[in-house]
């Protein structure tokens, strides 16, 4: 009897113990609590890491790695950075703005990110996407991102006219906008600029497509958007995969 009482009481422990960081995960208003600030309590190198790799994010599922290049000091949220896109995140409202950016292996490509935290509840989060989505705004050309153009490094010939593919993420888990855009760093103007998500269709033939800038753009806002999920406590996936 005492044997089986033992039995009992350790089974009840490790179902206890198995149950318990299951009972201690993050809720999603701790998460969205937590996010709103990311920016101030994370370092810009875990936010916006010195070197990232894609696996299997360039064209063909080939590896990709970029390298930062430039951080710009933290800011306001206005058009003189974000251009025509500022006035439609205005809703959101806006608590301070990142962006950086990286150049690709090859040192051929260069891709600005920026990440804005907004001032936003989870509903207005959710309304934000739900009005971009419904509306297609992440792929208007005239709201492309505005790249930053860091004097002295591979991106400081990296204009508006230079712009050639990119992509705006509306995080609804926490309240961040991610969005990118690349473009060549040897400065040649796009006349046929493409938003990430069409570039890095198979058989798509478009500037964008074929240089793989399609890929810099979805792939990196894929790996920013992790690192600013990460820092709000969203806990990690068990697989993850790049894209």
């Amino acid at each position: 009897m005492v044997l089986g009482v033992g039995l009992i009481v350790g089974a009840a422990a490790g179902s206890w113990l198995a149950e318990a960081p299951a009972k201690g995960a993050p809720t999603p208003e701790s998460i969205f609590t937590k996010g709103q600030d990311a920016w101030r309590n994370t370092p810009v190198d875990t936010l916006f890491p010195r070197t990232v790799e894609g696996l299997a994010a360039g064209p063909g599922g080939a590896d990709r790695t970029w390298t930062r290049i430039a951080v710009a000091p933290d800011t306001d949220c206005t058009a003189r950075y974000e251009g025509p896109l500022a006035k439609e995140l205005a809703p959101a409202g806006c608590a301070r703005l990142l962006r950086a950016t990286y150049v690709d292996a090859t040192r051929t490509h260069v891709t600005t990110v920026g990440a804005q935290t907004t001032r936003a509840d989870r509903s207005g989060m959710m309304d934000l996407n739900a009005r971009f989505s419904t509306n297609d705004l992440a792929d208007h050309k005239a709201l492309m991102p505005l790249p930053l153009a860091a004097k002295g490094t591979l991106a400081e010939d990296f204009g508006p006219a230079q712009r050639a593919s990119w992509t705006v993420r509306i995080l609804t888990d926490v309240p961040v906008v991610v969005y990118t855009v690349s473009g060549f760093a040897d400065g040649r103007e796009i006349t046929d600029p493409q938003p990430a998500d069409a570039a890095v269709q198979p058989g798509t033939a478009t500037t964008a497509a074929e240089s793989g800038l399609g890929h810099d753009a979805k792939g990196l806002a894929d790996k920013i958007s992790a690192t600013f999920r990460t820092a709000s406590g969203v806990p990690a996936r068990s697989t993850e995969v790049a894209s």
